[in-house]
């Protein structure tokens, strides 16, 4: 794995060790950046599943001004911290230890509010639809906000969801990703 392209293109990733999480691969991730950016001039984003964190660490390389990272693997977590260290801007991203559910309460309290939001779930647990409606009502998406959903095949994400409009959707083989954009409430 690797960053892909703006201020920290071309340095190596690490993966997380195990099975328990899938990297996207470099081919997702640059097309993906090609839809929703593929450069950035400022905001914030957030990713529930960060996984190694190579989706923030590629949207702050890309001009993203700050990154929330949530995981709650031990493994996940180190290899963050790792893989953030490689930028030599440490300031620009904060890593969360927790599950998604739960973190969504506490960056609430925080007064956090994002422009991007990245989910990408373990493909047997599916929640994007259930997280989507409390990230709405905890008012943490700011208007026009971008969500990037990385699913399989097998989810099915809707066409229309109250408050969000459906800009992409598209297939890498087993994958699917599918942008909405969030027009508020």
């Amino acid at each position: 794995m690797r960053i892909i392209a703006g201020s920290y293109g071309g340095r190596r990733l690490k993966a997380v060790p195990g099975m328990k999480t899938r990297p996207t691969t470099d081919k997702v991730k640059e097309s993906m950046f090609n839809i929703i950016g593929p450069y950035f001039e400022g905001g914030t984003g957030l990713d529930l599943f960060a996984g190694s964190g190579g989706l923030s660490i590629e949207a702050v390389s890309r001009g993203l001004a700050h990154a929330y990272l949530v995981d709650r693997q031990y493994q996940a977590i180190k290899t963050i911290n790792e893989n953030i260290a490689v930028t030599k801007e440490p300031e620009k991203f904060t890593v969360f230890k927790s599950d998604a559910e739960k973190i969504l309460n506490k960056l609430h309290s925080e007064k956090i509010s994002v422009d991007y939001l990245f989910l990408d779930p373990p493909y047997k647990q599916q929640k994007i639809l259930l997280l989507l409606t409390k990230i709405v009502e905890l008012q943490l998406l700011n208007k026009n906000a971008v969500i990037i959903c990385e699913t399989d095949q097998i989810a099915q994400l809707p066409d229309i969801i109250p408050n969000f409009e459906l800009t992409r959707r598209a297939d890498y083989g087993i994958t699917e990703v599918v942008i909405y954009r969030y027009r508020g409430e």
